[in-house]
């Protein structure tokens, strides 16, 4: 992608060096050609239906363009280029083309989600179309042409409007910012500098250096190319989750658009220092008002990190909850993936707890969660289903790799865990499956079955569900999958 980007970019500085020659209209045409080949090669890729039609759409805007181009070339050639003509009718095609495609992503990748967005683009398209009708459009309404003359050439900044808000859509709605969104993004804001310079730089510069920003547009067709080609395009068209944080830029543009028509007034009518003040004054309510809008949603958006935690976790050990162990079981029976399930239960909790108060208990069961993440790997998961039952998730662990991280859970949780000046001994009956063509719940259930075997072999010991669970004790050591007994003690210091 980056050699592509890199062959367009030396052949378009080409068609800049030589514009308007022969030569550099044939080797122009021929670009904008393959370009538009290429991105329709692409669109036709794309999975059918409705993503297979916004592509197409991106393929037809740079299209109508070419065409304009090619009407020109020939009205140069065989005859003389009118002021307006057809291929205006071409090149403002495109711009409601390739806007009505935007749009279309935006709605694919946050549906039902886009009010945010949709507000806060036309915030920022307000204040460009300000601009725009200030120093583009009205001036040259005012320059006493006729109708065709002085509207078609207004136009052109409208449909830059247009554009502008359609990108923007895309770039504030929900959904992964990868390298075809970027590029997607990076076309249009080059369609839109192009124009922009059309526009300004005759003020500076002289004709011949204007006209030869023409052949950047070709740039901007092989960045939407490119992002058509990219196999990560999906991300363009693809629901994702929400938003969860206000990106700072967001902030800041929209500052910069609520003070764009103060600005302009003021630029209008002349900077004195009345004016002046009251641009001021203006800055410092609309950061006042930013700040304070900000804090808003600063606090919402941790209320809601709070609501999603505490839907996620279990609020005394901070360990997952069944939902979560749920849909991760449900992932890894979807994929085939393999995995461990390892079931526990804590052996002489209740005496902890009836005994102690249920302060110790909460004391043992968050020591016990904390040794039980130190001996997990960084992809499994510890959960905790409620009272002493907890369930340890490993994915891609064997029977052979789940007996040994039994039998370490064993040892370590029959360590004595101290608390304040009392010390209290527990232990933990375990039970083993293997999650593999098998359905979640099934090696869940399984896992509980063996712990209760586990139990009723004296408990402080791990089994593995199969037919070496369903043996006797004497016929387990064969297998090696019983451990020895842990001593189920409880000691409180000073305490009777």
């Amino acid at each position: 992608m980056v050699r592509f980007l890199a062959a367009v970019a030396l052949l378009v500085g080409l068609a800049m060096v030589t514009y308007d020659t022969d030569a550099g209209n044939v080797l122009s045409m021929a670009l904008y050609v393959t370009l538009c080949a290429l991105t329709w090669r692409a669109a036709a890729s794309a999975p059918a239906g409705r993503d297979r039609a916004l592509w197409r759409l991106v393929a037809l805007a740079p299209t109508l363009w070419c065409l304009g181009d090619g009407v020109e070339m020939l009205q140069r050639y065989l005859w003389s280029v009118p002021p307006v003509g057809i291929a205006d009718v071409f090149w403002l095609c495109g711009y409601p083309v390739l806007a009505a495609a935007l749009v279309g992503m935006a709605r694919r990748r946050a549906p039902g989600r886009l009010r945010g967005a949709v507000l806060d683009a036309l915030t920022m398209t307000a204040s460009a179309a300000l601009a725009c009708w200030q120093f583009l459009i009205e001036p040259v309404l005012g320059l006493g042409y006729g109708v065709l003359q002085s509207v078609v050439p207004a136009l052109y900044p409208v449909g830059d409007v247009t554009l502008l808000a359609a990108v923007l859509f895309v770039a504030l709605s929900p959904g992964r910012r990868g390298a075809p969104t970027g590029l997607l993004i990076a076309a249009i804001t080059l369609y839109l500098a192009v124009d922009l310079g059309y526009n300004l730089l005759p003020y500076v510069a002289g004709p011949d250096l204007v006209n030869r920003l023409g052949p950047l547009i070709m740039f901007g067709n092989a960045l939407l190319a490119a992002a058509a080609r990219h196999p990560g395009r999906a991300e363009l068209t693809t629901p994702e989750p929400a938003e969860r944080r206000l990106h700072p830029a967001r902030v800041v543009l929209l500052g910069l658009a609520l003070m764009a028509a103060p600005a302009l007034t003021v630029a209008r009518t002349g900077l004195n220092g009345a004016g002046f003040v009251a641009l001021a004054v203006t800055a410092l309510c609309v950061a006042f008002v930013l700040a304070r809008f900000t804090f808003a949603v600063r606090e919402q958006e941790r209320a809601e990190e709070r609501m999603r935690w505490q839907a996620h976790h279990d609020p005394l050990t901070g360990l997952a909850n069944r939902a979560v162990l749920t849909d991760r079981l449900e992932a890894l029976t979807d994929n085939g993936s393999p995995a461990a399930v390892l079931y526990l239960d804590l052996d002489g909790f209740k005496a902890v707890n009836d005994g102690h108060g249920h302060e110790a208990g909460d004391a043992v069961l968050r020591a016990v969660a904390a040794r039980l993440l130190t001996l997990v790997r960084g992809d499994d998961l510890v959960a905790r289903l409620g009272g002493d039952e907890f369930v340890v998730l490993a994915p891609g662990l064997d029977a052979a790799g789940a007996s040994a991280l039994a039998a370490r859970v064993v040892d370590q949780v029959a360590s004595p865990v101290p608390i304040g000046p009392a010390t209290f001994a527990v232990g933990a009956s375990v039970g083993v499956a293997v999650l593999s063509g098998t359905g979640g719940p099934d090696a869940l259930r399984a896992a509980d079955t063996a712990m209760y075997q586990a139990k009723r072999r004296g408990r402080g010991r791990w089994v593995v569900a199969g037919a070496d669970a369903a043996r006797d004790e004497s016929a387990g050591a064969d297998a090696g999958r019983v451990a020895p007994a842990p001593a189920l003690l409880h000691a409180s210091a000073g305490s009777p």
